[in-house]
């Protein structure tokens, strides 16, 4: 059983950058054919796409979120992280980690975290 866990703070102040880690356990990262997704939704909206990390470590971000997503892996701790600069109240959303099998496709999620941009 593939399991996903996002850790990060909770409360972002504006300008400052997020980072939020997703340990997988029951799977490796590296096994081929899987992406590693991170997924938010802002409170009274729906899922936002934010990007994922290939199994061989190819990295693709949202287009609107490009400018300021990066995302990264620690193969070692089976870990992969998001970091969002530059936050601003409207990033304030739960923050998701899934796994996905194919095109828009998501077989194993974390909980959620959520993150609130605030002063």
């Amino acid at each position: 059983q593939v399991q996903l866990r996002e850790s990060g703070p909770g409360l972002v102040k504006p300008s400052q950058t997020l980072s939020l880690t997703c340990t997988v356990s029951g799977g490796s990262i590296t096994t081929r054919d899987y992406d590693w997704i991170w997924i938010r939704q802002p409170p009274g909206k729906g899922l936002e796409w934010i990007g994922y990390i290939a199994y061989s470590g190819t990295t693709l971000c949202s287009p609107s979120l490009k400018s300021r997503t990066s995302i990264s892996r620690d193969t070692s701790k089976n870990q992969f992280t998001l970091q969002l600069r530059s936050m601003t109240p409207e990033d304030t959303a739960v923050y998701y980690c899934a796994r996905g099998v194919a095109a828009w496709a998501y077989d194993y999620w974390g909980q959620g975290t959520q993150v609130t941009v605030s002063s």
